[in-house]
């Protein structure tokens, strides 16, 4: 199957394009985005240097804001999010964590994931394909539920290990960073993001319907009067990280952003996906509209131009206090 695909089939992450996709405005966007890049390249070869550890400071929150360039994304990732040094410290644990007995129920969830992990992605549709990412990402998800035993595997794992590995495709010893990266993704950026019962997650659904009361009391009355409960909303937007729920670009500068800051930045993003279509929003005139409206919220033009979402997501949106977050989740911690 991946053999039919051609170079124009896909994009530059083996995803396929689809039938109607507008090649002329995609060459226009990336005649502007890669010369940007390239320029910032020969900043960020400065910054990341030979080291294992990126100390962050406001110049390096600017440079994630503005995108890493994707020759230097897996060392900058590695870097920033303490996950290179970690790795440092344990060089045999992945391996360990492979070769132990993992539970049946823990394969057999896993593979039944595999298969439906981006299969619209050249290096997803096929198990013999030698191109084919199936078995290191199988590999990872089991290493990582095997070594967060609490957490085991959860649904939204796979593709945020499965876009990890299409990163690290080239990279050296790419199945043990990915597993590190998943590693402190699970256990420093996100705790408890992953817990059997979600609470984290469920808690920023509705730290951001108090978000949206702050920002837009206009736009969060209207959704409070037509019924809409957050913790219905944008579930699958925390849970897998806006992997296969954003255009791929896109994702990748939001997780520059979550590597170097943290959780807040997934609000951010989920704040601009809602206030970026509150005309269409406001029109909605029953709880059903708004529900059928927010599964298509990701498709909207400014969400494909990753320059303006991110413009959106730190300029547009304001002041987000990490105080008055931490606040909210606390006052919301009653509602889950």
């Amino acid at each position: 199957m991946t053999d039919k695909l051609t170079k124009n089939d896909v994009d530059g992450y083996g995803f396929q394009r689809e039938a109607n996709f507008d090649h002329h405005q995609y060459d226009e966007f990336m005649s502007e985005y890669l010369p940007v890049m390239t320029r910032r390249a020969q900043r960020w070869d400065s910054l990341v240097g030979e080291g294992s550890k990126i100390n962050k400071s406001r110049t390096v929150k600017r440079f994630c804001r503005k995108g890493i360039p994707s020759s230097l994304r897996p060392k900058a990732w590695l870097c920033l999010s303490g996950a290179a040094e970690r790795m440092d410290g344990n060089p045999y644990l992945y391996q360990q964590m492979l070769a132990a007995e993992h539970s049946s129920e823990l394969k057999e969830t896993i593979t039944m994931d595999i298969h439906r992990t981006f299969p619209d992605n050249m290096y997803f549709m096929s198990e013999t394909d030698s191109r084919s990412l199936r078995k290191p990402l199988y590999n990872i998800l089991v290493a990582i539920g095997h070594r967060n035993g609490t957490v085991g595997y959860c649904q939204g794992m796979n593709f945020i290990a499965g876009l990890l590995l299409l990163i690290m495709r080239d990279e050296d010893k790419r199945e043990e960073k990915v597993f590190w990266l998943m590693d402190t993704l699970l256990n420093n950026i996100l705790p408890d993001y992953y817990h059997p019962n979600m609470e984290a997650v469920k808690l920023d659904q509705e730290v951001l319907g108090d978000l949206v009361k702050w920002k837009c009391p206009e736009l969060w009355q209207h959704l409070e009067d037509q019924g809409v409960h957050w913790c219905l909303v944008g579930m699958k937007w925390f849970i897998c990280l806006f992997a296969d729920v954003l255009p791929t670009d896109t994702v990748l500068r939001i997780w520059d952003c979550l590597f170097c800051e943290g959780t807040k930045v997934l609000l951010r993003a989920a704040l601009v996906l809602v206030l970026t279509n509150k005309e269409k929003l406001l029109k909605c005139t029953n709880f059903g509209e708004i529900t059928d409206l927010f599964k298509h919220l990701e498709e909207s033009k400014q969400s494909l131009h990753c320059h303006t979402f991110l413009k959106s997501m730190f300029e547009d949106i304001g002041s987000l206090p990490m105080s008055r977050i931490a606040k909210l989740r606390q006052e919301c911690l009653a509602k889950v």
